[in-house]
């Protein structure tokens, strides 16, 4: 019997559901772990039969008594994993709506049993003919997003077809969300934690008109959005803070040079307010925005380098522009370079100082 548990959890499924249930089965998938997330009496019939199958391979059908959502759903069953199953070294999770063949689910097995360690990811193609416009369109508005978040490329940040590492699982059980936003954070957690791998898997789907899913567009979407805005307004508080910080104490310091050093006031204020507000952006960035697992030794260091290059681009730049528009405050040149410094140094962080 396979020792990797395959999780399904369930809101008022149709018939499809047994089909998957039946074929895994056969295909000797065991255990499975169902989990009936508090659908109406007019779905116990299902669950019954789904019940007797789930019982054949090993596995438990869970119950949730009212509607919780996916991702309460999903932490149930791996809560029951870690309890029930010593030796599972991790799980595959899979959807009840029959859009994850065995074949998929096993290539996701396979990928498991050689990179242990990872979050392995079912990843549909999204190209062809097909596809409902509304999956297509949203992943790749997802995608995108997800991409510049969180600094890591996926190509389907929705799956409900992944193999996570038993390590991780243990984690996900405190990790905020309880819909379909929970996967997208799962997907956070991992990013610069953990390999996140992708197996290309066949595509299913039901005409525009019959494919039924309790996504519920926006009301989902924005949750998922959210969690996006939530990490990019840190960054921003983080950089905004950080900048007025910055501008205050170049204002002090072009009042305490000024005087004793006129041609080159501009660039020591700039040096010097921009090493007690790297400090305090360091800080924040690591605790607070990137949550960083780096030993602080080595982001600090990557980001000691990134401060004194863009220490070393602002004091020059602010000096030349000083000079060329002596009409101007001083604040303005300074302003308008940190603002593009600003979405430089933003990429830089994520894909180098912190390795998100």
């Amino acid at each position: 019997m396979n020792e990797i548990p395959v999780i399904i959890p369930a809101y008022e499924p149709d018939e499809r559901l047994l089909v998957l249930l039946e074929k895994l089965h056969e295909a000797d998938m065991g255990p499975i772990i169902l989990v009936n997330d508090g659908s109406k009496e007019a779905y116990q019939d299902i669950f019954a039969r789904a019940d007797k199958i789930v019982g054949e391979t090993g596995g438990r059908l869970l119950l949730h008594t009212e509607n919780m959502g996916k991702g309460r759903a999903l932490k149930t069953a791996f809560a029951y994993v870690l309890e029930n199953c010593p030796e599972a070294p991790g799980v595959v999770t899979a959807d009840s709506d029959g859009q994850h063949t065995p074949e998929s689910i096993i290539r996701v097995m396979d990928r498991m049993r050689q990179e242990p360690e990872a979050l392995v990811l079912g990843v549909r193609q999204f190209e062809g003919g097909g596809i409902p416009w509304k999956s297509r369109f949203g992943n790749s508005l997802t995608e995108k997003v997800f991409a510049y978040s969180s600094g890591v490329h996926v190509s389907d940040t929705q799956t409900g077809l992944r193999g996570i590492p038993r390590a991780f699982l243990k984690g996900l059980l405190d990790v905020k969300g309880d819909r379909f936003e929970f996967e997208t954070r799962m997907l956070l957690e991992a990013a610069g934690t953990i390999p996140i791998v992708e197996v290309p898997i066949e595509t299913i789907y039901d005409s525009e008109e019959n494919h039924q899913t309790h996504f519920k567009p926006i009301r989902d979407s924005l949750r998922i959005y959210r969690i996006f805005a939530g990490r990019f307004l840190k960054f921003i508080f983080s950089s905004l803070s950080s900048s007025i910080l910055d501008l205050i104490l170049f204002s002090l310091f072009c009042m305490v040079f000024k005087k004793k050093y006129p041609g080159l006031y501009a660039g020591i204020a700039t040096v010097a307010a921009r090493i007690f507000s790297a400090i305090y952006n360091y800080t924040i960035n690591y605790k607070v925005v990137f949550r960083s697992r780096e030993k602080v030794a080595v982001s600090g260091l990557r980001y000691l380098i990134l401060a004194v290059l863009q220490m070393m681009c602002s004091a020059v730049l602010v000096t030349v522009l000083v000079k060329a528009l002596p009409a101007f405050p001083e604040l303005l040149p300074k302003i308008a370079v940190d603002t593009v410094l600003f979405f430089v140094s933003y990429k830089i962080q994520q894909k180098l100082v912190f390795r998100v």
